[in-house]
């Protein structure tokens, strides 16, 4: 659980349907440009879980660049509670999953150290020195409009 209404995980096998459909998701995020598989996309549409895709390359280091529009329009669809309770995923829900979450919490105000630490509970070993300062980079002032807190 990452806040009200949000979750974060590694790609769902079978075997996680029904805790999924414990969450009574109203959507998945889906940061991966591969097709989502049919085993999981009927699971979705048998539930009424509508897939927001925003394909971002897995890539190893050096990372070229994560794309800061990606990561912007998957925010709004975060951000929008009609679209909660959502879950947000990648492959490992370390990466990318990191980033976007990373990038949530700076729009919530997080110091850049609390930002990194969940970051790195996650990414652990694998931790990736760009995805950080991908982060530390990222603007959030044209999205705060979108936040809870603002006024």
């Amino acid at each position: 659980m990452v806040d009200d209404g949000i979750f974060r995980s590694g790609f769902p096998e079978t075997s996680n349907f029904r805790f999924l459909k414990s969450l009574n998701l109203r959507s998945i995020v889906y940061l991966c440009p591969e097709p989502y598989p049919e085993t999981n996309t009927e699971f979705l549409e048998k539930n009424g879980i509508k897939l927001h895709q925003f394909g971002i390359e897995g890539r190893k280091e050096p990372f070229v660049n994560i794309p800061d529009d990606k990561i912007r329009e998957a925010l709004k669809v975060v951000l929008d509670p009609r679209n909660q309770p959502l879950l947000i995923h990648c492959k490992r829900g370390k990466h990318r999953t990191g980033c976007l979450v990373g990038c949530l919490r700076k729009l919530q105000k997080w110091c850049l150290s609390s930002v990194f630490d969940e970051y790195l509970r996650f990414a652990a070993a694998k931790a990736r020195i760009t995805d950080q300062r991908f982060m530390e980079l990222f603007d959030v002032s044209s999205l705060n409009h979108l936040t809870p807190s603002h006024h």
